[in-house]
């Protein structure tokens, strides 16, 4: 490494320090601060987050950065120096868009945001956020402006999520997706009593749950050495360095797969992030429009991380003939009488229902393209904040034939516009498609995968995991790291066989 580069990586690491810490304060107001903390709390992570930003687009941050892109010129371009001075460009690129005063206001104001989500929620009441909403939008909406000209408004959020991808893409990919599932999903509603999940909706013990849920992520591979698991309003994994990935995860007393996929999924996100090796560390990347404490390839590189997880392994035959048993251990009263099919066939059952995050693998998209459509009428202004309400009951009505009953079952149910992700619903998708391409690929390199997941093995999976994707943190922009994975471009058509033949083959349609 040349002298320039050192120079490079010792700015962006103190940098990185500051995002950390960030984060940290962020982690701590999901799941430990007292809700007075609010006020304070959103302060002091806007002056971090501005002087993150301050230091990142200084002019000698971008002097240092000319001149290593100049030293390593010659290098292969595989190299780390190579991926992670590209990176810096990039974000520093279009960081130097925006200004650090609004990243101050954007980041004081989605604190608050989050604080009265959290009340609003608990109170059913969209009312009570609206105002915070409101504001988030407008920031959102003067953000898209710095990156004038675009194809469409919603591009540069997509952008920031997913590099390249653009709101034609998405449309496209969703309209392929909806010939498949909307009739699928028909098809299974019309044979809706061939599946029986009564059993799962029982009451199971809180803190059985949880050890369970711990053991089965500790299996997969998550180092607990290097994280933890808490509970939160909203899971989510938190990556503020390799050595520090935190996970939450919520438990339902009545239902035994909150808790559990919700751990397999975000242990799915942390084990990439501990993945990433100590060359990539210390390197603060653009995720929306602040600079954190990760170096990953992109959101939904990340999704098909946890999706794989909690879906493909977790929903599948050869994962409970290894686990059912001890679950049954754990539950006799509850599962005793239950066989291993009739498990497997409940945990799959498909159900039109009000909460995304428990939506099983046939209806998810469709939660995902109600809320990316009602995303993109509010960034064309076609949607008015006080109508979101009634919007959302009617994408659901549409989509998926229910209509919520409250607004914390409905608009009120995800964290996301809180903390102003917008744009961040469609990674959701695409790690779902990108899940089954890799899935594919690996099934070939390790064709007795599903005999070693029948006995609790999760090494060479994630062994090949390591060296396909997380050894490249974000070296490479997204579709590059899945065609070098898989040699092929991004596709929908295996996710689409996948779903298609497995519910099939569940539901006995033809």
């Amino acid at each position: 490494m040349g002298e320039h580069f050192e120079k490079l990586r010792e700015t962006a690491g103190r940098i990185f320090d500051i995002t950390s810490a960030a984060d940290l304060l962020s982690w701590d107001m999901q799941t430990n601060m007292p809700p007075g903390g609010a006020d304070n709390r959103s302060h002091a992570m806007a002056t971090l987050a501005a002087l993150a930003h301050e230091y990142f687009v200084r002019d000698d941050f971008g002097e240092a950065l000319e001149a290593a892109e100049a030293e390593v010129r010659d290098l292969d371009p595989d190299s780390d120096e190579a991926g992670i001075v590209a990176r810096m460009r990039r974000d520093f690129d279009k960081s130097r868009r925006v200004p650090t005063e609004w990243v101050r206001i954007s980041e004081r104001t989605i604190g608050l945001a989050f604080n009265s989500w959290v009340e609003a929620r608990k109170a059913s009441s969209f009312a009570d956020f609206q105002p915070h909403i409101e504001k988030v939008l407008d920031l959102k909406r003067s953000y898209v402006g710095f990156f004038e000209p675009y194809d469409h408004p919603y591009d540069p959020l997509l952008d920031d999520y997913e590099p390249g991808l653009k709101l034609a893409t998405v449309r496209e990919i969703f309209d392929e997706l909806k010939e498949t599932q909307v009739p699928l999903v028909q098809a299974i509603s019309d044979r809706s009593d061939a599946v029986d999940d009564s059993f799962l909706h029982v009451p199971f013990d809180e803190k059985a749950q949880w050890a369970f849920s711990m053991d089965v992520i500790r299996d997969l591979g998550y180092d607990l050495n290097r994280g933890r698991q808490d509970t939160a309003p909203h899971p989510f994994s938190q990556s503020l360095n390799r050595g520090d990935v935190r996970i939450t995860t919520r438990i339902n007393p009545n239902y035994i797969g909150s808790a559990l996929f919700g751990s397999m999924h975000e242990a799915g996100h942390a084990i990439y992030s501990q993945g990433i090796p100590l060359s990539l560390d210390r390197i603060p990347s653009l995720s929306g429009s602040t600079l954190e404490a990760a170096h990953d390839a992109s959101l939904g590189i990340h999704e098909s991380q946890s999706r794989m997880l909690e879906n493909l392994v977790g929903r599948s035959r050869a994962f409970w003939t290894a686990y059912y048993p001890r679950l049954q251990a754990v539950f006799p009263s509850q599962l005793g009488g239950i066989d291993a099919e009739a498990f497997y066939r409940g945990i799959n059952k498909v159900e039109r229902s009000l909460i995304r995050v428990e939506a099983d693998e046939a209806t998810y998209n469709l939660h995902i393209l109600l809320r990316f459509e009602i995303e993109a009428d509010l960034i064309e202004g076609n949607l008015a904040v006080a109508d979101l309400p009634e919007a959302w009951n009617a994408k659901f009505e549409e989509y998926l034939g229910l209509t919520p009953p409250d607004d914390a079952r409905g608009v009120l149910q995800d964290i996301h516009w809180s903390d102003g992700y917008f744009g961040y619903f469609p990674t959701y998708t695409l790690g779902n498609l990108i899940s089954l391409q890799l899935w594919q690929k690996l099934s070939d390199d390790l064709p007795d995968l599903e005999a070693q997941i029948s006995r609790g093995e999760f090494g060479d999976l994630i062994g090949w995991l390591n060296e396909k994707v997380h050894r490249h943190g974000g070296k490479y922009e997204p579709m590059e790291v899945l065609k070098r994975a898989t040699g092929e471009e991004l596709s929908a058509k295996p996710y689409l066989k996948y779903i298609s033949d497995k519910y099939s083959e569940i539901y006995g349609l033809s």
